[in-house]
C-alpha cells in the first residue's frame, strides 16, 4: 500500500458559531478531494480511503492515534514499563506511571484530537461512499475498511476514557448550536457502535490473499480479530471463541517460526526485514499493522516509535533514542526460565565494562551495534520490540537517530490464539484451550501445559504481548488492576484510574457540556 499518497479529506469546521462553542474537534483543512470523481471512479475512491489510513500514523507530540503518546500512556500505566530516561525528562509519563496525572496533560488532549480527526475523516469517507455509483461490491469493501478504522479508534477511546461523544456523521450547519457533539454517551453505547462497525467490516472485507486485498489494508481476518477482542472486553465469550476459531480455521495465518515450533530469536517478528525467511514486516502472523516503513524520512509515527524507546546514552557514543518506556524489572522477572520472548522483548544492558580494556564486552544488539556498558546509558533495560536499525534495515539512513522505519503491529495471530484459549477456558472447552495456548508456549521454547486455568492464559498474554500496549487494559478488564499495580507502589485508585481523565481543554471548549470522569 502506498502511504505516500497523502490525500486528506476536507473536514467541516465544527461548532464555530461562538467562541464558547469552538470545536474540540476542529480539524484544519489539509487538502481537497474531488468528491464528484470519487462518486464514479473506484480509483479516486481508493485514494480517498488511503487518506483516512494516513490518520493511523499521525505522530510526534501532535495529534496521535497508535504511536508515541499512545504507547507511553498505556505501557507506563501498566506494570510492564517505567517512564525511563532521566528524572524529569518524561515528566508526564512519570505522572501516568504513578496515577497522579491531571486532566491538563497534553498527552490526553493530543490523543483525543488524534482519534477524532481520524473518526471525522472516516465519517466523511463513509458519507461520500454512500452516494457512489460504481459497483456495489467495491463500495462495500471500501466502506468496510473505513468502518474498521473507525471501530479501532473508538475502541481505543472507550478503553482510555470510558464514555465519549459518539459522532458518526459529518456535522452540518444545523449542528452548530447543538450539544450532541460535545456530550458523552455511555461506554455501552460506544461498544455497540464499535461492534456494528467491525461486524460490517467482517461481512464486507476480503480475506487475506484475495485479489482485492493489499498489504497494509484491513482484511476480514483483521476485522474478525479486532471484533473478537472487543467481545472479550464485553465478556461475550462465545463470540470470542467463534470469531477466533474462524481466523484459526481459515489457514491464512501462522506463527512465525525459525526452527520447528520454537522461535529461537523471537525478536525477528518485529524486524523490518525477515531473517532466514522468518519474521519481518507483514509476516505470516500479522493480522494488521501500520505501514510506516514507506514513509522513510517523514515525521510520522516511525521515528518517535523507535527513537522514543531507543537506548539513551550518557555521552561519548551515538545514543539511539530518548530512552522512554523502559521495560520494568517486574516484567523482566516475570518470564519462565527458557522463555525466548524475554531476550526478544527486552534489551538488557550489561552492568560493567571489560576491566581489561577494549574488547567484545557490553551489549551487542542483533544488527551488531554495541552498547559498551550500563555506565554508558541511563537505564538498565530498553524495549527490543521497538528497536529499529538504521544500519542493517535502512542503510540509506545510516547515522540518523530521527528517522527509523518501524511498522507497528496492531494485532498478531499469537493474540488470536490466546483470545481463543481464554474463551475456551470460560466455556469449559479445556482441550481447545490447551491446544491454543500450547502453540504459543511451544513457539517460545516452553513445554506444553497439561492443565490450563484463566491465570495461565493471563500470564501467557503478558509474556507474549509485553510492550505492545495491552497490559494495562488487560489488568482493568480482568478486574485486578488495583491489586497488581498497588503492590508495585503505584497510586492506583479503584473506581477512578481504570480510565484516564477527559482533557480539560476539551471540557473548556465545550462550555462544560463535556463532563469529567469521576474523581478527576
Amino acid at each position: 500500500m502506498n502511504y505516500k499518497i497523502l490525500i486528506f479529506i476536507s473536514v467541516t469546521t465544527l461548532l464555530i458559531a461562538s467562541s464558547c462553542k469552538k470545536s474540540f474537534l476542529d480539524v484544519p483543512a489539509q487538502g481537497q478531494i474531488d468528491e464528484a470523481a470519487v462518486l464514479k471512479d473506484p480509483t479516486a475512491a481508493q485514494n480517498l480511503v488511503t487518506g483516512v489510513y494516513n490518520s493511523l500514523y499521525q505522530g510526534g507530540f501532535g495529534n496521535n492515534t497508535v504511536g508515541f503518546l499512545y504507547y507511553v500512556t498505556v505501557d507506563e500505566a501498566s506494570d510492564d514499563a517505567d517512564p525511563g530516561s532521566v528524572p524529569g525528562d518524561n515528566s508526564q509519563g512519570e505522572l501516568i506511571d504513578n496515577f497522579t496525572v491531571t486532566p491538563n496533560s497534553f498527552f490526553f488532549d493530543n490523543l483525543w484530537k488524534g482519534y477524532y480527526v481520524g473518526i471525522n475523516q472516516a465519517n466523511k469517507g463513509l458519507e461520500i461512499l454512500d452516494k457512489a455509483t460504481f459497483d456495489a461490491a467495491t463500495v462495500s469493501r471500501l466502506k468496510g475498511e473505513l468502518s474498521y478504522i473507525r471501530g479501532l479508534y473508538y475502541f481505543n477511546l472507550v478503553r482510555l476514557f470510558g464514555g465519549v461523544p459518539k459522532i458518526t456523521r459529518v456535522p452540518g450547519v444545523a449542528d452548530f448550536n447543538s450539544d450532541s457533539l460535545v456530550t458523552k454517551v455511555s461506554k455501552e453505547e460506544i461498544y455497540t457502535l464499535i461492534i456494528s462497525d467491525l461486524q460490517f467490516a467482517v461481512d464486507n472485507l476480503p480475506t487475506k490473499g484475495n485479489a482485492n486485498t493489499t498489504v497494509g489494508r484491513a482484511s476480514k481476518g483483521a476485522a474478525e480479530g479486532l471484533l473478537a477482542k472487543v467481545y472479550m472486553y464485553q465478556q461475550g465469550w462465545q463470540k470470542v471463541y467463534d470469531l477466533t476459531s474462524d481466523v484459526i480455521g481459515s489457514g491464512l495465518y501462522f506463527l512465525v517460526t525459525d526452527k520447528g515450533d520454537t522461535l529461537t530469536d523471537y525478536n525477528v517478528i518485529f524486524r523490518e526485514k525477515p531473517v532466514n525467511g522468518a519474521g519481518g514486516n507483514n509476516n505470516s502472523e500479522s493480522l494488521f499493522e501500520v505501514q510506516t516503513g514507506v514513509n522513510i524520512g517523514e515525521n510520522a509515527v516511525s521515528p518517535l516509535y523507535s527513537n522514543g524507546q531507543g537506548p539513551r546514552g550518557k555521552g561519548g557514543w551515538d545514543d539511539l533514542g530518548f530512552g522512554w518506556n523502559s521495560p520494568s524489572l517486574d516484567l523482566a522477572t516475570s518470564y519462565e526460565p527458557g522463555d525466548t520472548r524475554k531476550a526478544g522483548t527486552i534489551i538488557f544492558i550489561q552492568p560493567t565494562a571489560n576491566p581489561n580494556g577494549p574488547g567484545n564486552f557490553g551489549t551487542t544488539l542483533w544488527d551488531g551495534f554495541r552498547i559498551p556498558s550500563l555506565d554508558s546509558v541511563v537505564n538498565p533495560r530498553y524495549n527490543y520490540k521497538g528497536y529499529a536499525s538504521s544500519t542493517a534495515e535502512s542503510p540509506q539512513l545510516s547515522g540518523s537517530k530521527d528517522s527509523k522505519p518501524k511498522n507497528i503491529r496492531i494485532m498478531r495471530y499469537a493474540e488470536v490464539l490466546l483470545m481463543n484459549a481464554e474463551a475456551a477456558v470460560k466455556l469449559g472447552k479445556t482441550g481447545d484451550a490447551l491446544t491454543a495456548i500450547n502453540r504459543v508456549r511451544n513457539r517460545a521454547g516452553l513445554p506444553s501445559l497439561a492443565t490450563v486455568t484463566l491465570n495461565d492464559v493471563w500470564k501467557e498474554r503478558r509474556s507474549e504481548l509485553a510492550m505492545e500496549q495491552d497490559r494495562f487494559f488487560d489488568l482493568v478488564r480482568q478486574g485486578r488492576a488495583g491489586t497488581v499495580l498497588r503492590a508495585l507502589g503505584k497510586g492506583f485508585v479503584d473506581g477512578k484510574n481504570e480510565i484516564f481523565p477527559i482533557p480539560q481543554a476539551e471540557i473548556d471548549l465545550s462550555n462544560k457540556k463535556l463532563t469529567q470522569n469521576p474523581q478527576y
